[in-house]
């Protein structure tokens, strides 16, 4: 499953040839070591814990807004976009998807978090793989300064110093560089990147790849680790599950809390629907798996539903606890609000769920940052809790919500043992697309993952209603308020935060920095 330098090999039935000369060198050639990026991929680390070392700076005002989207697509005034996850430097370098067109087209811009300054711009010919939802694009980086990030036929653009104005950048194939450059129209038009890139400590990064057709390589879909020197391994997902053909849209790889094992979800869709799906274990080393479980909805019984249209990735807790939402079976019997499913480190034992998952990937708050909480749990975790308008029973009442992993209670909406709720807050702007016919509505919360504040035990959240909010885990309510866009429909995307404590959100299209 390792592949090498030097000439032909197989991989798992493949005849490949790689010639893997780009990455910028690992070794002894590249920049030294610094420390780590203050968010360095979705949801900040390889766990997506989305917990924050830096103090969130007060609200108070919009520092440098910057677009993300140069040409937005509304459907009924809704943008049906999930946009990628800015990264940020150590050195608060912030850098950050940018769709160039209707359809597609993408670039990424490095802007100066204190002052929104441009620092360099990375044109991407990076295509998107089949969908309905438009997945997103988010790179990585590393400790020692290099960016991935997602480019055409499967390939990888790697820039050496993701600071400097000017940098080495080049391209790794990992089927082979060699391979790629020789025809790479063959390529282009039938090898998608369709997850978020994810690195460990060392520098290696992981990603899923969609193979829609024959190609040079035979490549099919598959789980992919490329290390700092350029060296892939790859493992079709039919190796993993006989009935998955892919790994899920946009499900960020998780690595376990000593990145010896990587966590991911698979299923049979083409990218434009959904299906049941399995959450696989399998060691970073070289990919092999080490467990599966099907993912089902624990009222029904039924296989769960792995839609192409979420976000969800897994996130793992600091007990080695792994979280993955999903679409509930039949569809509508939880309002559409999935499920947060629940397993421990082996994939062994399946844990209690929580009511809420399906586009949504769970943030860690530590168990002190709730005084009120008296529970035996060491930690919890926030997700959306909302109830749509319309869908099924729901009333609109759209919240975030703090619950406890290892304690149960009966959830109102669903009637079923869930993770008990310690905190929620609704969101505060009523939502007149459905009033009055539901007279509770609020605007919902439109974020996938959020940023969690020890420091001020807070949470950074933005919202539907085109404003992002502080709310404060201390007093349960929403104490701080800077209103960003007009109100839009969205699917969800990041709120992220640099190591100056600039808090950053997406809303309407527009990447705004938010602070003092």
């Amino acid at each position: 499953m390792r592949t090498s330098r030097s000439g032909p090999f197989v991989v798992l039935g493949w005849a490949l040839c790689v010639g893997c000369g780009g990455g910028g060198g690992g070794g002894g050639g590249g920049p030294a070591p610094i420390s780590a990026p203050a968010w360095a991929s979705y949801g900040r680390n390889a766990q997506h814990s989305a917990l924050s070392d830096a103090t969130a700076q007060d609200l108070v005002a919009i520092h440098w807004s910057r677009p993300v989207d140069l040409a937005p697509q509304y459907w009924s005034g809704v943008l049906f976009i999930h946009y990628g996850s800015p990264v940020i430097t150590a050195a608060n370098t912030v850098i950050f998807p940018v769709k160039t067109g209707a359809a597609g087209g993408f670039r990424f811009d490095a802007v100066a978090g204190a002052t929104g300054a441009d620092v360099w711009t990375l044109p991407t010919d990076y295509l998107l793989p089949p969908h309905n939802w438009v997945p997103s694009i988010t790179g990585c980086l590393t400790t020692n300064r290099r960016l991935y990030i997602p480019a055409v036929g499967g390939t990888l653009l790697v820039r050496d110093d993701a600071d400097a104005a000017v940098s080495p950048t080049t391209r790794i194939a990992f089927f082979g560089d060699a391979v790629y450059t020789g025809t790479p129209a063959a390529f282009d038009g039938t090898v998608y990147i369709n997850t978020p890139l994810t690195t460990d400590a060392p520098g290696n990064v992981y990603f899923g790849v969609q193979a829609t057709g024959a190609n040079p390589a035979l490549v099919v879909s598959s789980l992919v680790k490329i290390t700092p020197e350029g060296v892939a391994t790859v493992v079709p997902i039919a190796t993993y599950a006989a009935d998955a053909t892919k790994v899920a849209h946009n499900c960020a790889p998780a690595l376990s809390l000593d990145e010896s094992t990587l966590y991911v979800t698979v299923n049979a869709s083409d990218g434009t629907g959904g299906s049941a799906g399995d959450l696989v274990a399998v060691r970073s080393s070289d990919l092999g798996l080490i467990a599966k479980v099907r993912l089902k909805d624990p009222k029904s019984g039924n296989d769960a539903l792995v839609t192409d249209d979420g976000t969800s990735s897994p996130t793992v807790g600091p007990d080695g606890d792994v979280f993955i939402g999903a679409l509930e079976t039949p569809l509508g019997s939880n309002n559409y609000r999935g499920w947060l499913l629940h397993f421990d480190a082996a994939l062994t034992a399946t844990k209690l769920a929580a009511a809420f998952g399906w586009d949504d990937t769970a943030s860690i708050v530590p168990a002190s940052m709730v005084p009120s909480y008296p529970g035996p749990s060491s930690y919890l975790l926030m997700i959306k809790y909302n109830n749509y308008a319309g869908a099924g029973s729901g009333n609109g009442v759209n919240k975030l919500a703090v619950v406890d992993p290892s304690t149960s209670a009966v959830e109102p909406v669903s009637g079923f043992p869930a993770m008990k709720e310690i905190l929620s807050v609704a969101g505060p702007t009523p939502d007149a697309d459905h009033l009055p016919t539901f007279p509770n509505a609020v605007r919902e919360w439109c974020v996938n993952t959020a940023v969690v504040c020890p420091a001020t035990k807070s949470i950074l959240c933005n919202n539907e209603d085109g404003v992002c909010y502080r709310w404060n885990l201390v007093t349960n309510a929403l104490d701080q308020v800077r209103p960003l866009q007009p109100p839009t429909g969205e699917a969800y995307t990041p709120t992220v935060i640099g190591p100056d404590g600039t808090v950053y959100a997406v809303n309407n299209a527009v990447l705004h920095a938010i602070g003092r």
